[in-house]
C-alpha cells in the first residue's frame, strides 16, 4: 500500500539543554565513584525514560532527605532546593552533590541580593513546581510571593510597594511572563526587574522554533514529560501561534493516531529534558505509516556548557 506523504518540520534547537545535561552527567559521573546506590532527591530532570535509565545504574529516587541513609551520598536535582536541604544534609553529615541548574542558581542568587538589600520578592511561577519550591525557599518565609497570571497581581498584599523586585521561574512562556511583567510594573512602578532575563536560554529557543513552524502545519508533537514545566509550555506556544492541534507525547506509543488523520504536515519538537533517542523513536513512528520528507527549521544555535561540580572531575 502506498503512504500518504508527509512534510515533517524538525524543530532546531531541540531537546537537553546545557543543564539537564549537566545533571545526568553529574548523577553518572557519582555512580561511577561512589558506587551504587546514590539517591537523588526528587527526580533529576522530569522525564521517564531519563529517570529509569539512571535507575537501572542504581540511582534510587526519593522525594525527602529523610528518606536517604547518612552514609549515602545524595544529589539534589536540575531544579533547585530550599536552603534548608542542604543545611540538613550537612548537619547529617551526608555526601551531598547539588546539580541545580546555574542558571536557576543564578535567580537563587538574584533572590537573595535583593532581600539583602531590603526589598519584598514576587516570583512569577507554578505553585507546586520544584523550582518554584526552591526558589521560594532561599529566603524566609513571607520574603517571597507568588504569582501564576496577570490576574493574581491584582491581589499581591506586599509590605512596601516601593520596595519589590521580581524574580522568574525559568521554564515559563515568555509571552504569558511578559504579560505578568508588565502588570506588575503597571501597579508597582518602581520594582526592580532582573539584570538579565531569567527565562533560560533554552526555553527562550524551543519556544521560538515552535512559533517559527505553527504556521504552516496541520499539527504538533512535543516529546517530553507531563511533568516537565518547559514541554507543557510548547505545546501552549503551538495553539497560541496558530497550530491547529498540538500533543505532549513521552514515547511514539503515545502518539494519538486517529487526531492525526488527513495530516499532510507536522512539526516535532523536544522539551528540555527530552533525550534525542525519544524524538527519533516519534520520527520513526511517522515513518512507518507516512512517505515522509524531512526538513529543519533551525532558528538558533546553542554551545552552551556547564562545568560538573569539583568533587566529581577526574584529577588533572
Amino acid at each position: 500500500m502506498t503512504k500518504p506523504p508527509l512534510t515533517l518540520y524538525l524543530a532546531a534547537p531541540r531537546g537537553f539543554c546545557a543543564g539537564v545535561d549537566r545533571a545526568i552527567k553529574i548523577v553518572e559521573m557519582a555512580l561511577k565513584k561512589w558506587g551504587a546506590p546514590v539517591y537523588v532527591r526528587h527526580e533529576i530532570v522530569h522525564n521517564k525514560y531519563v529517570v529509569d535509565g539512571l535507575r537501572e545504574l542504581g540511582a534510587v529516587f526519593v522525594e525527602e532527605l529523610d528518606e536517604c541513609p547518612p552514609d549515602r551520598p545524595v544529589i539534589f536535582s536540575a531544579h533547585g532546593v530550599p536552603k534548608a536541604v542542604p543545611a540538613e544534609a550537612a548537619r547529617r553529615e551526608m555526601v551531598f552533590v547539588d546539580a541545580t541548574c546555574p542558571l536557576v542558581s543564578k535567580v537563587h542568587i538574584e533572590a537573595e541580593r535583593h532581600h539583602e538589600n531590603g526589598l519584598q520578592i514576587v516570583m512569577i511561577g507554578h505553585t507546586g513546581h520544584p523550582e518554584t519550591i526552591g526558589t521560594m525557599g532561599q529566603l524566609p518565609e513571607g520574603e517571597v510571593l507568588l504569582v501564576e497570571t496577570e490576574a493574581d497581581v491584582a491581589g499581591l498584599e506586599v509590605r512596601d510597594p516601593e520596595r519589590l523586585a521580581f524574580v522568574t521561574q525559568t521554564t515559563l512562556s515568555v509571552d504569558d511572563t511578559a504579560g505578568i511583567v508588565r502588570a506588575l510594573t503597571a501597579r508597582f512602578p518602581k520594582i526592580v526587574g532582573p539584570h538579565k532575563e531569567d527565562i533560560c536560554y533554552a526555553t527562550t529557543n524551543r519556544q521560538e522554533s515552535v512559533k517559527a513552524m505553527a504556521g504552516r502545519i496541520d499539527a504538533m508533537l512535543v516529546v517530553g514529560a507531563p511533568n516537565s514545566s518547559n514541554s507543557r509550555r510548547l505545546v501552549e506556544v503551538a495553539e497560541r501561534a496558530g497550530c491547529s492541534y498540538a500533543q505532549l507525547v513521552q514515547r511514539a506509543t503515545d502518539i494519538d493516531w486517529r487526531a492525526l488523520e488527513g495530516i499532510r504536515s507536522i512539526g516535532i519538537t523536544a522539551g528540555a529534558s527530552a533525550p534525542e533517542v525519544l524524538v527519533n523513536e516519534v520520527v520513526d513512528a511517522l515513518k512507518a505509516r507516512y512517505d515522509v520528507t524531512v526538513e529543519m527549521v533551525e532558528t538558533a544555535r546553542e554551545n552552551v556548557e556547564f562545568k560538573v561540580p569539583r568533587v566529581l572531575r577526574e584529577p588533572a
